[in-house]
Parts: C-alpha cells; sequence; structure tokens
C-alpha cells in the first residue's frame, strides 16, 4: 500500500513507472531484515527489530567507476560516513548502506570487506564506504549488534531493479516517524521531455518528528490524528520508552541520471530538507538530518587516487544551472513523497518491552485528507 494507492498524489509533477529510486536506470536496491523475539529487553538476545538497506548506484562495479555526488547537513545529530572524501572529489564509489545507529562500524567494514573479495588479490583496491543511520532503540535491542557481516552480504544478494519494498524493512525496520511506525520509503519524479526527459528517484529512512507537525501534502494529519487517538510509541515511561517525540533522524538518497557535477549534485541534496520540511521535519537538535544526492549522467570518471592510462584530461557532461529548477522541484515532491510512503506502507510493530508504535491509519488519513479537500 503506498500514497498514490489510496489517491494521495503529491505535487505536481509525474513519477516515474515505478515511483521509485530505482526508476533511475542501473540503481538496485536491498534489504536485511532481521525481526525476532518478544517480550522484556535482554542486551544481546533481543526482542530483535533491525536491519539494513543497500543503494547501489549503477550496474557496474561501483567500487572503481565512481560518479559524481554532493551532500548535504540539515542538523548534524548522526552519522553519514564516507562524505568527506565525497566533499573533497565530488565523488561516490561503492554502495550505500543505512542501518541502526550502533551497527554503522560491522555494516562499513562489511561493505569493504565484500568489495575486496570481489577483485583480484593484489589489485589496487581501496574503500570509504557510505553508512547512514537512524536510530532504533526504542524498538529494539540496539546495543546488541545484531546486525552482522552475513545481513551485509545478504542485501547485496537482494539487490534488484524494480518494486522496492518500504515501510519497516531493511534498515527501518525498527525505526518512528511523527510518533507512527516508520521506516524506508521512495518515490521518483520524471521530468518532461522538453525540461530534459531525466529521473529522480529519492529513498528515505524516516525516523524522526513530533505527532502534531506531520503534514500530507499540506494538510496537518499529525493535528487532526493526535496521540490521545494513536498513541505514541514514547507515551509510557513506566517502561523506560527510550527516546522523546520529535528526536530521531532521517537519511534521504537522491539518485538521478540528469548530467550534473559535484557542486550541482551537493545543490540537489540541499533540496531534499525542503521536501522534509513539507512532511513536518524541523531538523530538531536530537535529530540527524544526512542528505546524499549522486548522478550517473557522467559514467567512466577515473578513480580519483589511481593513475590513468593515456590521457590526463577526462571530458564530462553537465546540465545548465537553468536547467536545475525542475530538477530541484523533482526532488522536492519525491523527498515528500517518499516519507508518506514509508508511513503508509509501515505496520504498527511491538518491539522490547511491550513498546508499540502505531501504524498511521489509513481510514482515518482518508477522512482527514477528504475534510481538507484533497479527495
Amino acid at each position: 500500500m503506498r500514497a498514490r494507492d489510496l489517491g494521495i498524489a503529491i505535487g505536481e509533477g509525474a513519477p516515474g513507472p515505478l515511483n521509485a529510486i530505482t526508476d533511475v536506470p542501473g540503481v538496485r536496491v536491498g534489504h536485511a531484515t532481521i525481526v525476532r523475539g518478544d517480550g522484556p529487553l535482554v542486551v544481546g538476545d533481543g526482542p530483535v527489530r533491525t536491519g539494513l538497506t543497500v543503494i547501489v548506484p549503477h550496474e557496474g562495479d561501483v567500487w572503481t567507476e565512481p560518479v559524481f555526488a554532493g551532500a548535504h547537513t540539515l542538523n548534524g545529530n548522526g552519522e553519514l560516513t564516507g562524505l568527506e572524501w565525497i566533499r573533497e572529489t565530488g565523488l561516490l564509489a561503492g554502495a550505500i548502506a543505512i542501518t541502526n545507529t550502533h551497527s554503522v562500524g560491522v555494516v562499513r567494514d562489511a561493505l569493504i570487506a565484500h568489495a575486496a573479495r570481489a577483485h583480484a588479490v593484489g589489485a589496487e583496491f581501496w574503500s570509504l564506504p557510505v553508512v547512514g543511520e537512524t536510530y532504533d532503540g526504542t524498538l529494539n535491542d540496539i546495543n546488541g549488534f545484531h546486525v552482522r557481516p552475513e545481513h551485509v552480504d545478504a542485501a547485496l544478494a537482494a539487490s534488484a531493479p524494480g518494486p522496492v519494498p518500504e515501510g519497516g524493512v531493511g534498515g527501518g525496520t525498527g525505526m518512528i516517524c511523527h510518533e507512527f511506525k516508520g521506516g524506508v520509503g521512495t518515490s521518483s519524479r520524471r521530468l518532461p521531455e522538453d525540461r530534459g526527459g531525466w529521473t529522480v528517484g529519492v529513498l528515505v529512512q524516516a525516523n524522526y518528528g513530533r505527532r502534531g507537525l506531520l503534514r500530507v501534502d499540506g494538510v496537518p494529519v499529525g493535528r487532526e490524528i493526535p496521540t490521545s487517538e494513536v498513541p505514541s510509541p514514547y507515551r509510557d515511561r513506566r517502561r523506560a520508552s527510550p527516546g522523546r517525540a520529535g528526536a530521531g533522524s532521517i537519511i534521504i538518497v537522491v539518485a538521478t541520471d540528469a548530467p550534473l557535477l559535484p557542486g550541482q549534485c551537493t545543490r540537489i541534496a540541499q533540496r531534499a530538507g525542503l521536501g522534509l520540511a513539507r512532511a513536518g521535519g524541523v531538523g530538531a537538535t536530537t535529530s540527524g538530518d544526512l542528505f546524499l544526492c549522486f548522478s550517473t549522467g557522467n559514467r567512466a570518471i577515473p578513480q580519483p587516487e589511481i593513475e590513468p592510462l593515456g590521457d590526463l584530461v577526462t571530458t564530462v557532461r553537465t546540465v545548465t544551472d537553468y536547467a536545475l529548477d525542475p530538477l530541484f522541484e523533482a526532488t522536492v515532491e519525491a523527498t515528500e513523497e517518499a516519507i508518506v510512503n514509508a508511513l503508509v506502507a509501515a505496520e504498527t510493530m511491538t518491539g522490547r518491552d511491550g513498546i508499540t508504535a502505531h501504524a498511521l491509519p489509513k481510514d482515518r488519513l482518508l477522512e482527514v485528507m477528504a475534510k481538507y479537500g484533497r479527495r
């Protein structure tokens, strides 16, 4: 179930065929979801409500064929590894992974190990992978470190084009958004041919926000469905529920086949924050709001650390700055819709100590949208 299945269409732009980040040719997504156990928290035992999601930027050898990229930080209480090298060179080399806060290290190391195994012994190879996180400790035994290297391998093996599972899957398994069950969401926009015909795809791991701030297509859904109607997972302090309303984070990954330079990717990444704001995100002090944009519009870019064979000059293509405005709009719309898709797809989940994150009720959502003339 997605927003458009309910008749909710965000913005003016047209989505791609899948309305997903995988509408960008060559992009693949894979999940590893880990759910087991119920009842009181026993660190190292469970309950476990976690996982990871990988985004593979193109169909080639992503570890040795970089693409242009840029990043933006709205609020920095979070982690997205590898950004310093991206900011230095404007290049992304490797798969992107998103997991829980305390599993960043093992996922990063497992990505390097996976890449090393994929190349010949003695090959000139090194990696600074991009791994992001949001906190799932309200529902998950986060200090049990249940994400293992084999889960990274499984997510990479499962990565595929086509429809992307959303909601409480992969890295989004234990996530909470606007005090409803959150998780992974995706959306895309395809520009008209007279504006370039390029595709912008967005994937989010949404784990942020206070209930009253949630807006869907401008409608104050969070105010209309308060925590007195659908309880917040943070409501019962007697259960020592960690976190508080409004805390949490979001990772946003934007992909496009438009030929962009690194500085233009950075500008696109910034616009993801406007889509987040339209959904009700404010970049709270305790939120890690970290955004990455990569472009597959230039390929065969030399690795910066390896001496190229032959010519020391390479030719790249780029859109004019004037052509960026439709891409900005596409990014804003797709980001907002990806967040809504995460909420619509997510199902109610009970995690550690009986703490429950309730799904956004679809019947009430439709009633609220109709009240404000959106149906």
